[in-house]
């Protein structure tokens, strides 16, 4: 079985022929599956048609729509059938790929799951054209046919004249019959002529009906895109506003980082005078220290010397 990678809505592209006028139409694809799914439109006939965008990629269950424009044509097809055809390609691609990213060669089939989507073309005329409009072609058919059933009853007229004239022995009833029954056969003939004729004016109806079908769905696709874009507005308004207070926050959160490096320099400074100062009171203190030491190493040789001069003395007095 083929994949049914994207969903295809409608399976046929409809223009509204007019001459020297452009027409456009809308296709859109549904994705319906969990994965991203990366597209691209090919044609039969590229410089007839203008596709925008011919190549994308559509994020899992949602849904995009490309528009075909066909230029505008000089000369009206026969019978106003178009052979031309579209193929719309698609296949997965990891998350993450953009639009510029797609290339021809994803959807090479080299052990990949390619989607591949016909699409035909349909020519309608607009339902103001004198010239083709269904029903005034049945008109002239059926003006065709009149002339030549009034031929034909002249053509009968002259050969029933002839044949009285050569003897044929008719009664007045039975020519009164012949005659009810050669007016009622044009009038049989123009009523098949009428029934043939609606055939295509039947299906230019159902073409019709499905165009208004395709247009409404388009309305209500369009109304859906415009009330997504409401709400994606009203997010983005939402987004705004964070990150405006985000904003403020950062600021203030900036002054702060400010105030607070501001406060770290100035304890830095404090801390380096404070450790500058407690060097130099502990040199003081080792100097008093010092001299301390100093002081109490000398006081005990004084007292020693100053007993021996008293010793000296008191033995000086006691010699004889």
């Amino acid at each position: 079985m083929k994949p049914d990678i994207l969903e295809v809505q409608p399976q046929e592209l409809t223009f509204l022929f007019e001459l020297k006028k452009q027409s456009t139409c809308s296709i859109q694809m549904i994705n319906k599956t969990d994965h991203h799914v990366a597209f691209k439109i090919k044609t039969t006939n590229p410089k007839k048609y203008c596709v925008r965008p011919n190549t994308g990629v559509i994020d899992p269950h949602s849904a995009c729509e490309f528009s075909v424009t066909m230029q505008a044509p000089k000369v009206a097809p026969p019978d106003m059938i178009c052979r031309d055809k579209f193929l719309v390609q698609s296949t997965y691609v990891p998350e993450g790929t953009k639009e510029e990213d797609v290339t021809s060669n994803m959807f090479v089939r080299d052990g990949k799951v390619v989607d591949e989507k016909r699409l035909k073309v349909i020519l309608i005329s607009p339902p103001d054209s004198p010239e083709s409009s269904p029903i005034n072609e049945t008109l002239k058919i059926v003006q065709k046919d009149d002339d030549r059933e009034v031929k034909d009853e002249i053509v009968q007229k002259h050969t029933s004249h002839s044949k009285v004239d050569e003897g044929m022995e008719m009664s007045k009833g039975d020519a009164k019959n012949v005659e009810v029954i050669k007016k009622e056969e044009p009038m049989k003939r123009k009523e098949e002529v009428v029934k043939r004729n609606e055939e295509p004016v039947k299906k230019k109806e159902e073409v019709v009906k499905k165009n208004e079908d395709y247009v409404i769905q388009n309305r209500e696709f369009i109304k859906r895109n415009e009330e997504s874009v409401q709400m994606n507005d009203m997010e983005v308004l939402r987004l705004a506003k964070a990150v405006e207070e985000m904003k403020s926050i950062v600021k203030g959160l900036e002054s702060n980082l400010t105030e607070a490096k501001a406060t770290i320099l100035q304890l830095t400074e404090e801390k380096r005078s404070a450790t500058q100062e407690k060097h130099f009171l502990q040199g003081e203190l080792d100097l008093l220290r010092s001299k301390r030491h100093r002081a109490q190493v000398g006081f005990p040789l004084l007292f020693v010397f100053m007993v021996a001069l008293v010793s000296l003395y008191f033995g000086y007095l006691l010699h004889p």
